[in-house]
């Protein structure tokens, strides 16, 4: 059975309705990146930066996985398939994807300040009641906070997405700009024989060298026409 990695970003979770965070009118129009995003931020204002993942949270579940989630699911039949994403919703999760590396945290999971990583003190937070609250505590005593990658802190789950791209007979990159690292090096490390198809309707900069099939078209067409005439 052939492996095939998916690689996804925003693009992907956008055709759900997820508000992307660098298109126009997106929200780092509205918010600025070092605000939310960023650990510093947190650091600055906690509380502005819980209550806006709360805000995404209960964002998330207006929404439902696009064709294009269920799409890639549904080749778990014919491939060993494992989706790495840049996103931070459970979308791919809701579509039945089985095998998922999130690079940049969960948006549906809280943490320990103190002590992120620490897998005692990561809890799945419950969809009828799943906002954090300022004085609520991780297992450690510390403030609970979101369990996300801001810039500024490591990405602990990129070592396993290398081994995961590094054995891809196939790479499929979706609804990504492929300008935040470390996720956009990923296609770095495909090998010699892999087929890298890149599936996004704008213009996208990689690098030649790797021979990458555009696909431009958004998620779930461009999965339609990656399945109808290249798998």
């Amino acid at each position: 059975m052939k492996k095939l990695v998916f690689l996804t970003g925003a693009g992907m979770s956008a055709e759900s309705g997820i508000s992307t965070f660098r298109d126009s009118g997106g929200l780092w129009e509205q918010y600025p990146v070092e605000a939310v995003a960023s650990i510093e931020g947190y650091y600055r204002d906690p509380k502005l930066v819980i209550n806006f993942y709360n805000e995404r949270r209960h964002q998330l579940l207006k929404v439902k996985p696009c064709e294009g989630h269920y799409l890639i699911a549904e080749l778990e039949d014919k491939y060993d398939v494992c989706v790495i994403t840049q996103n931070i919703d459970n979308l791919h999760e809701k579509a039945g994807s089985k095998k998922i590396i999130h690079l940049h945290g969960e948006l549906m999971k809280a943490t320990s300040s103190k002590n992120p990583n620490d897998p005692n003190c990561i809890i799945t937070l419950p969809e009828d009641n799943m906002d954090i609250n300022v004085e609520d505590k991780a297992k450690d005593g510390s403030q609970l906070r979101p369990f996300i990658v801001w810039f500024g802190e490591s990405v602990p789950m990129i070592e396993p997405a290398i081994e995961e791209v590094q054995s891809a007979d196939i790479l499929v990159v979706i609804g990504t700009s492929l300008n935040v690292y470390p996720a956009a090096g990923l296609l770095s490390y495909t090998n010699s024989k892999c087929k890298i198809y890149l599936i996004d309707p704008k213009d996208v900069k990689y690098n030649d060298n790797l021979g990458v099939k555009h696909i431009q078209m958004g998620a779930s067409k461009g999965m339609k026409e990656l399945i109808d005439k290249y798998l």
